[in-house]
């Protein structure tokens, strides 16, 4: 009698010691979902044990789906149980989860939610949504167990409910958006878009309510939701394959989402263009860690992967196998260097201390057909460096190259100093001139016209990291290899942006995404969500619609076949071991993910999608530089364009594959074209190209009226001084002039409005302080010419019978004349 109870305490002592913990359910499991769309699992007969105490206890619960009830009720409960036989509903203390032990009982059910991936970020609400009309009239949207995160503006204590958020919300005439916190009734006003990036996630302690937004395809474009993917693309190329490209390939470094030493191996992802699918791979054979290389696209498609973590190491890819293959050491170890394809098929490669030794690091060159690296020690690195707080290993990351004639190459930045290098015998350097008075490290550069040799960059920072962004932007022309580019500096972005990338798009306009106000590795702070696109023809950024993650360190862009454009990844998590343990890092800012743009030009007026044109009979043999591509085109409308745009690859900010080339000379009947190459391999870098027809059907983006080739401000704009502040006597003698069609007052007019003009002469204009306004207008005449001929003709005609009384006859002499006068650079 006195043993019984001592032998079942011991009995209820080694119960849980014996019993095995779950990894399923060994059962069935049911579901039940939550008012709000929050989906619960339930696991009959099995209990959560040891894991803590309970947050709540609730008694007298009549069923298990009661008890899951009440855990939706409750922003902390993400594991319950229900004891069933006492009827008691127990929200567990999720904090010590690792201690919790989840065991066969068959006295409870246990819960857990399902489908709230805490801190995921979202796209589209993923719970059922509804709509809410607050009392001061405003319509609101409503997405349960989702977040805002970024800056408050204003906090209400003892908020009452999620409706009582949004009748606040209603009463502020700037607020937009505001966030319901469910456990402490706090309501959270956040500051207005694109003031700041709000950046939208899943929690359960959350809801929110935004005012709707009108999509407006026509003009901003459309993203996709988010494509969840197995590996954060740090690096991305399109696999090169005809008529159409089906596959995107990507690769982060030895983990999934981390990197940290030489591992030998790369993690490798998929995405099937057509279907959606996506898959993985190990890359090991090549004993290659290929994080934080130099790439580059060789003539006949392969890609060449150069150093990294394994910082001599160099693999091939061949798109016709799909094998990867070693190739031959480099003779310098590097990792943050770029490469470039010359004109006669070799490959360039400079800088590169972030991995080997930690030097600066000369240029060397890779000929496919021996299948060898050279150094050239003439090719010095020492003047193209950025000065960083951080020494040298920073300071020769990421150089903005550009293979051009002869076996020449521009160096256009990150550097203020521009440069050409030569890679004949030992190489050689000459300087160019001066981009801007400060280094852009990690800034966009892209080749927008390679007839015409124009570059396009914009931001960057001083510093590779913990460095304020500029937004400022330039073109720069060049011409004659190792003779002095061009640079103009032109309309700045809307925003800083470091880390950001660009894709040249192939009507000319150029893409930028991403990127941070203040460049912060692993970090998405400050984050830019906001794209923009730069049309050079009038010199204007525009801001298009909004992508859903911030794309900055380690983000990736790059056109697709279809004239899409996908952007992608961010973050990765640096593990000391290789192969050791992510669980510590700051998962927030891994982005295994992307999403895919649809410009404005794919879209009808009214946002519908716009016929495209089909391009048939084109055949599948390689053409030389000078050469004629003979085809047939259906589906078009008016005026037709074509360009080539060759296939990029991208990392880093770094896609000095990618290259547009405007294709003007070419001939039509009826739907047979004949189109003429370029004859030069520096301009027709050889490799793989997308060839593009553009009607003007299907491109909003590029149909603005003849008169408006120069006059780029509008009316609407001065009146309601929406772009800049105007000042007097340009404002109305623009507008006037307009009106009454005297194109060169109104030209002269506008650019005095822009430029700051005391006395004809434009103030603060970059690297050339003195340049007229006269000056100003022969160089917009001669990009015109090249950029829009066809329009360029009409506008001449307009302007020659409208312009007799016009008061600055010299203005429309120099657009008159554009033939008759050499471009001076």
């Amino acid at each position: 009698m006195v043993q019984l109870p001592f032998v079942a305490l011991a009995a209820l002592l080694i119960t849980p010691f014996t019993s095995a913990a779950l990894t399923q359910c060994p059962s069935k499991e049911a579901s039940w979902t939550s008012k709000t769309g929050t989906e619960y699992t339930i696991c009959r007969n099995t209990d959560y044990r040891y894991g803590g105490g309970s947050l709540k206890v609730a008694r007298d619960i009549k069923s298990t789906n009661a008890c899951a009830e009440i855990c939706s009720k409750d922003p902390r409960c993400v594991k319950a149980v229900y004891d069933k036989r006492n009827r008691i509903c127990h929200v567990k203390d999720n904090a010590n989860e690792a201690q919790m032990n989840w065991a066969s009982d068959a006295k409870f059910d246990s819960i857990r939610v399902k489908n709230v991936n805490e801190g995921v970020f979202i796209s589209r609400c993923p719970n059922p949504t509804n709509n809410y009309r607050s009392k001061g009239g405003k319509t609101f949207n409503v997405c349960h167990n989702s977040d805002y995160v970024g800056p408050t503006t204003r906090m209400t204590k003892n908020c009452a409910s999620l409706a009582a958020c949004a009748d606040i919300c209603s009463g502020i005439k700037t607020c937009k958006k505001a966030v319901y916190d469910k456990q402490e009734k706090v309501c959270h006003i956040k500051e207005t878009e694109p003031k700041a990036s709000l950046f939208w996630v899943q929690s359960k302690r959350y809801s929110v309510v935004h005012a709707p937004v009108e999509s407006k395809p026509a003009t901003q474009g459309k993203w996709s939701d988010l494509i969840r993917l197995p590996v954060i693309p740090v690096a991305a190329y399109v696999v090169p394959q005809f008529p159409q490209s089906q596959q995107l390939l990507f690769f982060s470094s030895w983990g999934a989402d981390a990197f940290g030493g030489a591992s030998g191996r790369t993690q490798f992802g998929v995405l099937d263009l057509p279907s959606g699918a996506v898959g993985q791979r190990e890359v090991a054979d090549t004993h290659h860690d290929m994080f934080c290389p130099g790439m580059s696209q060789l003539a006949d498609g392969r890609i060449l992967i150069q150093g990294g973590s394994d910082a001599e190491a160099v693999t091939l890819y061949n798109p016709k196998t799909n094998a990867f293959t070693r190739g031959p050491d480099m003779k310098m170890p590097r990792g943050y260097q770029t490469s470039t394809i010359l004109s006669d098929g070799r490959v360039f490669t400079i800088g590169g201390a972030y991995s080997g030794p930690r030097q600066g690091k000369n240029g060397e060159v890779y000929d496919p057909k021996a299948n060898k690296w050279t150094m050239l020690p003439g090719a010095d690195v020492k003047p193209m460096l950025t000065k960083d707080r951080e020494g040298i290993w920073r300071e020769d990351n990421h150089a903005w190259l550009f293979g051009w004639k002869d076996g020449s190459v521009f160096q256009a930045g990150p550097s203020k100093e521009q440069h050409w290098y030569g890679t004949k015998q030992k190489g050689s350097i000459v300087k160019s001139g001066k981009r801007d008075n400060a280094d852009a490290m990690c800034g966009i550069f892209v080749m927008y016209d390679a007839v015409a040799g124009k570059i396009l960059s914009a931001g960057g920072a001083q510093d590779y990291t913990a460095s304020d962004a500029n937004k400022r932007a330039h073109i720069t022309t060049i011409g004659a290899p190792y003779k002095p580019a061009s640079v103009k500096r032109v309309a700045d972005m809307a925003f800083p942006r470091g880390f950001g990338n660009a894709v040249v798009l192939p009507d000319g306009t150029v893409l930028v995404t991403g990127g941070q106000r203040k460049a912060m590795v692993f970090t998405n702070t400050e984050g830019i969500l906001v794209p923009e696109l730069y049309n050079p023809a009038t010199n204007k950024w525009t801001q298009l619609a909004p992508h859903a993650v911030p794309r900055n360190y380690h983000s990736v862009s790059i056109l697709l076949p279809d004239a899409t454009v996908f952007i992608g990844g961010g973050g990765l998590c640096y593990v000391a071991k290789i192969g050791g343990s992510t669980a510590g890092c700051d998962k927030t800012a891994d982005h295994a993910d992307g999403e895919i743009f649809q410009p404005p030009y794919l879209f009808n007026k009214d946002g519908s999608i716009a016929k495209r044109p089909i391009i048939q009979n084109l055949a599948q043999k390689p053409v030389k530089a000078g050469s004629t591509l003979k085809f047939s085109v259906t589906n078009t409308s008016g005026k037709v364009k074509m360009s080539l745009v060759r296939m990029g690859s991208a990392t880093h900010s770094v896609n000095s594959d990618q290259r547009r080339v405007p294709l003007t000379d070419f001939q039509v009947k009826g739907n047979q074209y004949t189109v003429k190459l370029p004859k030069d391999n520096g301009v027709l870098l050889p490799g793989y190209y997308y060839l593009f027809v553009i009607s003007d059907l299907n491109d909003p983006a590029i149909m603005h009226p003849v008169e408006e080739l120069f006059l780029d401000i509008s009316i609407h704009e001065v009146l309601t001084q929406t772009m800049v502040t105007f000042v007097e006597p340009w404002k109305t003698t623009y507008i006037d002039s307009i009106r009454e069609q005297r194109y060169g007052d109104a030209i002269w007019a506008r650019y005095c409005i822009e430029g700051g003009v005391e006395n004809g002469v434009i103030i603060g204009q970059g690297p050339n302080p003195d340049i007229t306004v006269l000056d100003q207008i022969r160089e917009d005449a001669l990009e015109a010419k090249t950029n829009e001929p066809e329009l360029f003709a009409e506008a001449l005609e307009r302007y020659r019978n409208t312009s007799s009384a016009d008061g600055h006859p010299e203005v429309l002499e120099i657009i008159f004349d554009t033939d008759r006068m050499e471009h001076q650079d």
